[in-house]
């Protein structure tokens, strides 16, 4: 029997086949596309959210940090802020159903490791922390979920926020452990604040203000990164805030002055 290699039976199944694997392709790559759409504007979701959870820690414990007339009470770790949702110790287990350290998150801010932080590694000048023996030594202040904040369950997030007060860097005494006292010394009533927020998905955001006492009941804010630049920008249009002393002319934070200049 001779086959003729010029019939095309079949050639309809091939094609039909070739598309059915071109529309499957094109399926897949559509449906990808919009999971990957919707993650990314989940996390941007997240981060903003995670940032508003930051801000209002930092709100929540400036009503408590007025209360303080001694601030070297606050970085012995003597006095905290009645938002706290009781011991440091222990994890806390949040709504994703992924559990939280404190005592990692305080080590973390510290000397950037999971455990302990000695002096040594405290006072080591790196990137993050080129102060040296000024480098804040932070202290747990404030630390709860941030749908406590506000009774009678007001506030719907799943974030969990913590904030710590630590002795600001621009100080010249080599004590992170008090607040300088002196008039030459450029942080004397100056405190660093830095409220990280953890939410779902992974989502964590980091939030450092310096705080300056002024001649009124109100603290100063200096906020770092692009808030900080909002925050002058809005500030420059208002009267100057008057420091113990001297008049406030610049919000700037730099990462080796540290404080408000």
């Amino acid at each position: 029997m001779r086959m003729d290699i010029r019939r095309e039976d079949g050639m309809a199944i091939v094609i039909a086949m070739m598309a059915l694997l071109l529309l499957t392709a094109l399926g897949t790559a559509l449906v990808m596309t919009t999971s990957t759409e919707t993650l990314i504007a989940g996390n941007f979701r997240n981060a903003n959210e995670g940032l508003y959870a930051a801000d209002a820690a930092v709100e929540r414990a400036m009503d408590d940090l007025l209360t303080v007339p001694d601030w070297n009470q606050l970085l012995s770790g003597a006095v905290q802020s009645a938002f706290i949702d009781g011991p440091p110790s222990g994890g806390r287990t949040l709504p994703d159903g992924s559990t939280l350290d404190l005592g990692q998150v305080l080590n973390m801010a510290n000397c950037n490791k999971l455990t302990t932080c000695s002096i040594a590694d405290m006072n080591t000048s790196t990137t993050q922390r080129p102060w040296a023996a000024n480098n804040p030594r932070w202290q747990l202040y404030a630390y709860g979920k941030v749908s406590d904040m506000l009774p009678n369950g007001t506030i719907n997030s799943p974030y969990y926020a913590i904030v710590m007060v630590a002795d600001d860097p621009s100080e010249n005494d080599g004590d992170p452990t008090k607040d300088g006292n002196n008039a030459g010394n450029p942080g004397s009533g100056v405190l660093s604040m830095r409220a990280e927020a953890f939410g779902p998905r992974g989502a964590h955001k980091v939030l450092e203000i310096t705080v300056a006492r002024t001649d009124t009941t109100e603290l100063e804010r200096g906020y770092t990164g692009q808030r900080g630049q909002d925050e002058q920008n809005r500030r420059a249009r208002k009267s100057p805030v008057q420091t113990p002393g001297k008049a406030l002319t610049q919000q700037n934070l730099g990462l080796l002055t540290g404080g408000i200049k």
